[in-house]
């Protein structure tokens, strides 16, 4: 269900007592758009959680962001920027002591940046993991979903990084990207978003492993498609239900829409260890 009309691509929610904040990519709201709701039906606007960026970032080109909750008053914003010292993507983490921030990246380079293979983009924090997605489709390379541990503070990578999944599918295209990861009866679920954004065959997969890093088995065919081209899911889990939040085209305009990619969140139930989404 479309819960939100306006540009808000790569949308990601965050529940913090009985109120939700959603951040997005940029656009007309600012850096990271920003909307809040008690009931995840009506949003309303409330600006740009990233209003100044670091100069290793650049205007305009501000994207994925996703938060968490870092300790008492203090969250952890990670998000993608075009870095212009090597041209590829990057990935920043900025701090607030309020979900609506402002949050600030103090660092005077990016958290991660793979410039020999793409660059790092669609950063996704899960406990002490941090899930990303190396830009190689940007140049003629094999994507992967990444995952690496953080520091107690969050805001540095430590030990080895870890290859997950790449794109090897007919459905997935060139490419696998948006990575989330949540545990359910101790096993891990990835989702993925896979193929081309601005098409109608971008579509949500599915793999599930044993630990934080696999060895990640995926499910097939797509949990989600549609004409719409949707992707770059999230879960969020509140009040005993788990609700999957992700944008999707005019499906007449795929790739097109000046709209852009609008939020839409759906129930998420399952079949064993299967995610059924829309119930």
């Amino acid at each position: 269900m479309e819960v939100y009309a306006g540009n808000f691509a790569d949308p990601f929610v965050l529940a913090v007592n009985d109120t939700f904040y959603a951040y997005a990519t940029n656009g007309p709201l600012g850096n990271v758009q920003t909307l809040r709701s008690t009931d995840l039906r009506t949003w309303e606007p409330v600006g740009d959680a990233l209003p100044t960026l670091p100069a290793w970032t650049t205007p305009g080109r501000v994207w994925a962001p996703e938060v968490v909750a870092h300790g008492p008053d203090r969250y952890l914003m990670y998000y993608t920027s075009a870095n212009p010292t090597t041209g590829h993507q990057a990935i920043g983490v900025a701090v607030a002591t309020n979900p609506l921030g402002p949050y600030v990246d103090k660092s005077p380079s990016p958290l991660l940046s793979q410039a020999d293979e793409g660059g790092s983009i669609d950063a996704s924090p899960y406990r002490d993991w941090l899930y990303w997605k190396n830009d190689g489709n940007a140049i003629g390379a094999d994507t992967w979903i990444y995952a690496q541990q953080l520091s107690d503070d969050g805001l540095t990578l430590v030990g080895p990084s870890h290859r997950l999944i790449k794109q090897t599918l007919p459905w997935e295209g060139a490419l696998v990207e948006a990575p989330y990861v949540l545990e359910r009866n101790g096993l891990f679920h990835l989702f993925y978003s896979a193929n081309a954004f601005d098409k109608p065959q971008y579509a949500v997969g599915h793999a599930v492993g044993p630990t934080p890093t696999g060895p990640f088995t995926k499910s097939g065919a797509p949990i989600l498609s549609g004409p719409g081209g949707p992707g770059h899911n999230m879960v969020l889990s509140t009040e005993g239900h788990d609700y999957f939040v992700y944008h999707a085209w005019d499906p007449t305009q795929v790739g097109t829409d000046p709209r852009g990619r609008t939020m839409h969140i759906t129930e998420l139930t399952w079949n064993g260890d299967h995610p059924i989404v829309g119930g």
